[in-house]
């Protein structure tokens, strides 16, 4: 079992290109069941990084393929 801050830790990389797409900053759960529906990224950072975009990736849970020690593969057209 994982705990959210374990699976925040972890760099999100997209196995169909290669692209590191960042650190999970939020999940989307089902209510009624517990069941994971997406994981999201946040967007780019500007300025510098000192400015977070407002845009995010939402990555469905199926299109998540392996979560590793320390990375989680994911399969997203982006």
């Amino acid at each position: 079992m994982l705990t959210f801050c374990e699976l925040k830790s972890r760099e999100v990389i997209n196995i169909c290109d290669g692209a590191r797409l960042g650190r999970i900053c939020d999940m989307e759960l089902d209510e009624c069941t517990g069941q994971l529906l997406s994981l999201i990224i946040p967007g780019d950072s500007k300025l510098f990084g000192l400015i977070r975009s407002d845009e995010e990736l939402v990555i469905p849970y199926s299109a998540i393929k392996k979560l590793g020690d320390d990375v989680i593969l994911v399969e997203v057209d982006v």
